[in-house]
Parts: C-alpha cells; sequence; structure tokens
C-alpha cells in the first residue's frame, strides 16, 4: 500500500465549507486505509493500493461533487513526492522563520513559457523557484497575506491549478505520509 497525501484547493478559507471528519469518512469510504486528516484545511494522508495519482485526485473530486456538493480541486502526492519536497527547498537553509517560506503545489507542470514569462508583482520582494509541479516561494521581508503574489496569481500566471501550504505544513504532511 503507498501512502498518499491529498490537498484540496480552498478548503475552509472561504465559503467552501467541509468538516474534516466529513473528509476522512468519504477518503475511507473510496476504499482508502489510514485516512488522517492535518487542520481544517484541506489536507488528508491515506494508504491506496492504487498507483495512479490523478486517478486518486479525480475519485476524491468526483465524491466531493457527488455527496457533498462541493466543487473542489484535488491534488494529489506521494509520500517520497512529498519528501522531496519537503527536503528540496532551495530557501530553506536560509530562513530561520519557516511562516516565510511556503511551497504551491500545481495540478501539473506548467508550460516552459509561462514559468518564463513568471514575475513578481512590482514593488513585492518574493523569491520563487518553479520545479516541476511545485514552486517554492519566500517572501523574506513579510508575511504571504499582503502579498499579490497569491495562490491565484499563481494559477493565472501559470495556467494550472494551485494550492499552496506553507512550511510548518508541508513538513508535517511529509512527517505523516511517512509514518
Amino acid at each position: 500500500m503507498t501512502r498518499y497525501v491529498a490537498l484540496l484547493r480552498g478548503v475552509n478559507v472561504g465559503s467552501t465549507r467541509l468538516a474534516m471528519a466529513d473528509l476522512r469518512r468519504l477518503v475511507t469510504d473510496l476504499g482508502h486505509g489510514d485516512a488522517r486528516t492535518y487542520l481544517q484545511s484541506g489536507n488528508v494522508v491515506f494508504g491506496s493500493t492504487v498507483r495512479d495519482a490523478e486517478k486518486l485526485a479525480g475519485g476524491m473530486e468526483r465524491a466531493l461533487a457527488d455527496e457533498l456538493g462541493l466543487s473542489v480541486p484535488v491534488l494529489v502526492r506521494s509520500a517520497r513526492e512529498l519528501a522531496a519536497v519537503a527536503g528540496g527547498n532551495p530557501y530553506a537553509e536560509r530562513e530561520d522563520d519557516p511562516t516565510r517560506l511556503l511551497v504551491a503545489f500545481l495540478a501539473t507542470v506548467p508550460k516552459r513559457s509561462t514559468v518564463d514569462a513568471l514575475t513578481v508583482p512590482g514593488g513585492e520582494n518574493v523569491a520563487f523557484t518553479v520545479t516541476g509541479r511545485e514552486v517554492y516561494l519566500h517572501f523574506p521581508e513579510g508575511g504571504y497575506g499582503r502579498s499579490k503574489f497569491t495562490n491565484a496569481y499563481l494559477e493565472k500566471k501559470l495556467d494550472v491549478v494551485a494550492t499552496t501550504r506553507n512550511w510548518k505544513s508541508v513538513r508535517a504532511l511529509a512527517e505523516l505520509a511517512a509514518g
């Protein structure tokens, strides 16, 4: 059985409300094992015999829509992939404050042309590195909450669905997925 992490976009931060008990039940009802949620923002770690992350994400998206009436994008990473993300942050060693580090998880690898055209909005001090289906973000002078370099900005500029997690959550999810 492979361990996975499902990251739901936009859950419990706006008008889309989802109880984590419902998320655990939904994942379990889909035939996956040991479903555990982290925080209230749509993160669930689980085990599955299914080896296709896109199939897992699609099944969860359909179940969320059919059973709970929610249209929520789901991005899935294996425990191994999440461990690589947690171990590959190019800004982690130079930043003591983990609240200034985030990772945007992308549904697909963006086109090279959109990555090359990606820039930080004027006047902001943000460093970013796009690596495959992740964007590592570093906000050295302040928080993500005041920035225009947001998840929505990344989705628009890269033309791909994304969901962003802070560094503490990325590390905690990697640890949970590792068992």
